[in-house]
Parts: structure tokens; C-alpha cells; sequence
């Protein structure tokens, strides 16, 4: 391990020599899926047992109020979990905000509920990698931290909110309150197998279009009617057709419909968009409203939209270059090759870019297969991720990031 003081040597060896496996073990044998309110309370008082380790103020904050469309089309509350809120030294000179989440995408009757070793080195299970094991190398980098004299220095928040699957829509407010006036901030989604992390990042807007046509007789005076499910499948061809180089559409489902012999006067189109930068968020904008107005126009219906982009594009920028250059050093002292590639993919590291705080969203475990019943950990990946996420924060520290 070059350029590695022996003080860091010393509390890098106290990251890896945390129940980082027991811990994971333990949190990925709860169903925390993010619809699932029972587990999600299970594993917020869990994760508020481990956390209470650090000093500081924590908290089990309430979720902001979120409404979705219903299949009638009305407006409805969706209940959430409460988020797991801690702050350290906030008088420190240096801020930074971590975050994870502790939901999962797999609800209280999915199949996939156990634990199995597929090797001796690699762990199968729900959530084991996406990202419970993030969580215990979270809790270990920085309970490792508390232990080095400069850790005054070091002031931060931690968000761990319970529906980052689902796009953390009752967790936005927090996370945007805990990202003021930080420098930097790291997020525990699992990196690669091969421990390559994610660069630039497209957005995410999910949509849901109700439309209100007219009702009539099938066979007698179709004439009369207006075909609710014809315009929304016009719609989405038109969104479809829209695609380009950096945007992309994805119509997911249309709900509603009537008996055959009705014209159905009610549907609901969801759809989702992925942009690849702010610019194309606003062409997808435009693209909704002209095409809304085209189709309402076109097939006498009416349409009301609803949704947004939760998740903002997340480019490359010169301050996310420099903190990416900050771990990189460090996996480079460590023996580590740290490289990053863009994806589609998004997560709270979107959020936080647009807040315009620099961020390393991926500094979780190593593992493949997520968000399905072959999601597997890299066991070995717990210690190496905690001592290179508690190497970064010592050097945070020290000043080496502004």
C-alpha cells in the first residue's frame, strides 16, 4: 500500500475488521421492500440500533406527503417509511453528506426471501449487494473515522431513506435540506463486479397521462364516441417516436379500457423517460406538452398530465471529475485499478449532483445480478470497500478535496 501514512494504515485496518457479514446477513434476511411499511419499521429501527455507534443526533425522520394516479384516475396518498437521519459535528470546517437506502424491490410475497452461499466467497440474497452490504461498509468507514485523531475536522450527515427503489419521492425533501453546504458526498450503491463505478448518469421522469374521452355503443353510434384507449396508444407511439440519441422513451402500461361492446371513454398512460443531459429533459418536456396537445386535439379527448423528473441527469462535471480523482488515488495507493463508465441507471447521486454537490454514488460493495433473485455479494469486497470509502473520508479531512 504506497503513499499510505501509517495512521491511515491504522484505521483502515479497524474498517475491515468490522461484523460488516454478520451485519448483512442479518439486515438481507428482513423484507424491506419499499411498499412493504412493516419491514421497512423492522429494519429503521435496526439500522437506528447500528448507527447509534457514531456520535451525533439521530433521527427516524417522517416521509414527505406523495401522491400518485390511481387506476380511476384520481389523485391518492402512497404511504411511505421513515428515513434514518444522522448528523455528526455540524460546526466541522469540512461537510459531506453520505446516503443509502435501505428498501429493496422485492415485496412481502416475492419468492426470493433467503440467504445461500453460492461459493465460499460469494453471498446470494435479497438486497445483499443493492445495497445492505453498502450499509454495513457505510457504518464501518465511518465508525473507523470516529477512532483517528483528525476526525474533528470531518463534519457529515447520513440519509438512509426507504424509497430510493421506488425514487425516493417522500426522502427528496430530506435529501436536498442534507445536501446544503456540503462539499462532496457518497452514495452506497454497489459498484461492479470488477469495481468499476458509475460516471455520468442518465435522469428518470415517470409520467402517468389520464385520458377522459366519451363513452358509446360499440355497434350502434361508435360515431358518438371518443376511444380513450385509442389516444393514449397514439400517444404512445408518438412519445416512442421521439427517441433519440440522448433521450429515450419508455411507454410501460396502459390502464383502463371497457367491455367490448362499449367505446371506452377512460385510460391512463405511464410512461418513463431517461435524458441524457438537461437539455434533453427539456426536449422531453416539450415533447409531452406538444403531443398531448396533438392527440387531445386529434381525438377529441381530454389529458391531464402528471409526474416529473425525479431523478435530474447527472453529468461529468469538473468538481464530480476531481472527487472521482480523490478515490481513484486512493484505490491506486491500495493496490485498487478504480475506473467509472456512464450509465442509464439512476439513483440519489442524480439528486445530489443537482444540488451541486460533487458525488461518488457507487461506493458500496462489489456484487452482480441486482433487482433479481440472483443478486449475489462479493464477500471479500466488504473490507476492500470499507477501507477505501474510509481512506477517502480520512483524506477529506485533511483538506485534500475542495
Amino acid at each position: 500500500m504506497r503513499g499510505i501514512s501509517s495512521l491511515e494504515r491504522d484505521v483502515m485496518a479497524r474498517a475491515a475488521e468490522a461484523p460488516m457479514l454478520a451485519q448483512t446477513e442479518l439486515w438481507a434476511g428482513v423484507n424491506s421492500g419499499s411498499r412493504n411499511l412493516a419491514g421497512l419499521a423492522t429494519m429503521a429501527g435496526m439500522l437506528a440500533d447500528a448507527f447509534a455507534i457514531l456520535p451525533g443526533k439521530i433521527d427516524l425522520a417522517d416521509p414527505a406527503r406523495v401522491e400518485a394516479v390511481a387506476a380511476d384516475g384520481r389523485l391518492k396518498d402512497i404511504p411511505h417509511g421513515r428515513h434514518l437521519h444522522l448528523t455528526v459535528r455540524p460546526d466541522a470546517p469540512i461537510q459531506i453528506l453520505l446516503t443509502g437506502h435501505m428498501d429493496t424491490v422485492f415485496p412481502a410475497d416475492h419468492a426470493f426471501q433467503t440467504l445461500r452461499w453460492l461459493d465460499p466467497l460469494t453471498l446470494n440474497g435479497p438486497g445483499v449487494a443493492d445495497m445492505k452490504g453498502g450499509l454495513a461498509v457505510m457504518l464501518a468507514a465511518l465508525a473507523a473515522l470516529e477512532t483517528a485523531p483528525n476526525a474533528g475536522h470531518l463534519g457529515y450527515e447520513v440519509i438512509v431513506n426507504s424509497d430510493e427503489e421506488v425514487g425516493s419521492p417522500s426522502s427528496a425533501p430530506l435529501l436536498r435540506q442534507a445536501a446544503v453546504g456540503k462539499c462532496a458526498a457518497f452514495t452506497y450503491e454497489p459498484a461492479l463486479p470488477d469495481g468499476t463505478l458509475a460516471g455520468a448518469r442518465a435522469g428518470s421522469g415517470n409520467f402517468a397521462i389520464v385520458v377522459t374521452g366519451k363513452s358509446a355503443h360499440a355497434g350502434r353510434n361508435p360515431q358518438d364516441g371518443r376511444n380513450a384507449l385509442l389516444a393514449a396508444a397514439d400517444l404512445a407511439l408518438r412519445l416512442k417516436a421521439g427517441s433519440g440519441i440522448g433521450l429515450s422513451c419508455n411507454p410501460a402500461r396502459i390502464e383502463g379500457g371497457s367491455p367490448n361492446n362499449v367505446v371506452p371513454d377512460h385510460a391512463i398512460l405511464h410512461v418513463n423517460f431517461r435524458p441524457r443531459t438537461p437539455a434533453d429533459e427539456d426536449t422531453a418536456r416539450r415533447m409531452l406538452d406538444e403531443e398531448i396537445d396533438r392527440i387531445s386535439r386529434d381525438h377529441e379527448v381530454t389529458m391531464h398530465l402528471h409526474g416529473n423528473f425525479g431523478r435530474p441527469p447527472k453529468p461529468m462535471d469538473a468538481k464530480a471529475e476531481a472527487l472521482f480523482s480523490l478515490v481513484r488515488q486512493c484505490g491506486q495507493d491500495m493496490g485498487l485499478a478504480i475506473g467509472w463508465r456512464d450509465t442509464g441507471g439512476v439513483c440519489d447521486g442524480n439528486n445530489i449532483a443537482a444540488c451541486g454537490v460533487p458525488v461518488v454514488d457507487t461506493m458500496g460493495v462489489r456484487g452482480g445480478n441486482i433487482h433479481s433473485d440472483s443478486e449475489y455479494l462479493i464477500i471479500d469486497s466488504l473490507g476492500e470497500r470499507a477501507q477505501l470509502s474510509v481512506l477517502a473520508l480520512l483524506r477529506l479531512a485533511q483538506g485534500r478535496f475542495s
